[in-house]
């Protein structure tokens, strides 16, 4: 394969997109906190001083969207007008309906009655809340069984929030964006080519005490340090200033980070956003789920990379089809692992829902810095419980 270069970015909290993903995926906490059962399908628009959101929810339960989307906002920082967004002063304009019956029919197909919450309790009989492709993947390049290009990427990210937050670099604002290339040898990673952090600060700050700063107390404290080298390459808000950021820098729509909240290119997507979706959405679980499968699956040294395509039929609970990559190299053929799926994981939308447990507040968590690779005890899809069961049944 000789020697290749892979880049992948993620953004920090401020940038206005992932405030987008961050207030949809706070407003679906609230609701399903107090009715676990709802059907939440919510988009987010951000520009300057305005927040804009929409969608279509269908619950017993009345949230405070307004208060929700201030808090939000004040949270990630936004509490002034020198920052260019304010969470107080801010407009709220909200265009919610109720989720289309036609769609509703769709996930309720499956039991074969007209229901109501009770009827998919055990989570193996809803249908499928909408058409669509899924893709999951895991490489054991890291730990955490996740593209490094990825992996760093959103650690530098939430580095840089982090950093803000407990004023180790006080002149920050909360808008910011990373960006990792790794040189690959044959296949495996062995350096970082070039790393690449927009940082928005003060006006007042001189670039040198930037880039000095950001270098050591970003960049270092999260790249190992055997991966850098002399001819390792830091590009410091290269433009030389960073000032004007967040929402009215640009405005912030949810969905428009799907590559940064899964592998950073390095596997394919469905296209389908997650934050704002309940887990009724295949665009949520059954992505969930693929990188639950994948994972497992190469812990349990099936593969060194393993990608899985899910594709579902609204209103029919089992995927349409299954497929297979492990790039070459799988220890069994892929038909044999597409065998092994279907006789050791039930990808059937209530049934994900109820194996990950996906019916509870854990969402807002999963809005900024990645959804996979993550260690934090409420993404079940990153256990790797099946891998033992996988590696005897190969046996």
């Amino acid at each position: 394969m000789g020697t290749q270069l892979f880049t992948s970015e993620s953004v920090t909290e401020g940038h206005p997109d992932k405030m987008a993903d961050l207030i949809s995926d706070s407003i679906l906490d609230a609701i399903i906190s107090k009715d676990p059962y709802g059907r939440v399908a919510v988009e987010t628009l951000v520009s300057t001083g305005l927040v804009v959101v929409a969608g279509e929810v269908s619950a017993d339960c009345y949230v405070d969207i307004p208060r929700i989307v201030r808090q939000t906002v004040r949270d990630v920082g936004y509490t002034r007008a020198k920052y260019g967004f304010d969470a107080d002063t801010c407009a709220v304009i909200t265009s919610l309906d109720e989720q289309s019956a036609d769609i509703a029919m769709g996930v309720k197909v499956s039991l074969g009655q007209e229901g109501g919450q009770q009827l998919d309790s055990e989570g193996k009989t809803i249908g499928a809340g909408d058409q669509g492709m899924m893709f999951g993947y895991a490489s054991n390049e890291t730990a955490e069984f996740m593209p490094l290009p990825i992996l760093l990427s959103s650690k530098l990210a939430k580095r840089l929030a982090d950093v803000r937050k407990a004023k180790l670099i006080d002149y920050l604002y909360p808008d910011g964006k990373t960006q990792v290339t790794v040189q690959y040898e044959d296949g495996k990673p062995t350096r970082i080519s070039t790393v690449v952090v927009s940082a928005q600060h003060k006006p007042e700050i001189e670039y040198a005490d930037i880039e000095q700063n950001i270098i050591e107390q970003v960049i270092k404290a999260v790249v190992p340090s055997e991966m850098l080298d002399k001819q390792t390459r830091y590009l410091i808000n290269p433009t030389g200033r960073f000032v004007i950021g967040g929402p009215q820098a640009d405005s912030g729509l949810t969905g428009r980070k799907i590559i940064s909240d899964t592998y950073g290119g390095m596997a394919r997507h469905g296209g389908g956003a997650f934050s704002g979706k309940d887990p009724t959405k295949v665009d949520r679980s059954a992505s969930y789920a693929a990188r639950y499968v994948a994972k497992n699956i190469v812990a349990a040294g099936l593969a060194d990379k393993c990608e899985i395509q899910l594709a579902y039929a609204i209103g029919v609970a089992n995927p349409v089809s299954i497929y297979v990559d492990t790039f070459g190299t799988g220890k069994v053929s892929d038909s044999k692992i597409v065998h092994i799926i279907n006789e050791h994981f039930d990808l059937r939308p209530g049934s994900i829902i109820k194996e990950l447990n996906l019916r509870r507040p854990i969402y807002k968590k999963t809005a900024c810095y990645g959804h996979f690779g993550r260690l934090d005890s409420d993404f079940n899809w990153e256990s790797i419980d099946k891998a033992k069961i996988l590696r005897r049944s190969v046996k």
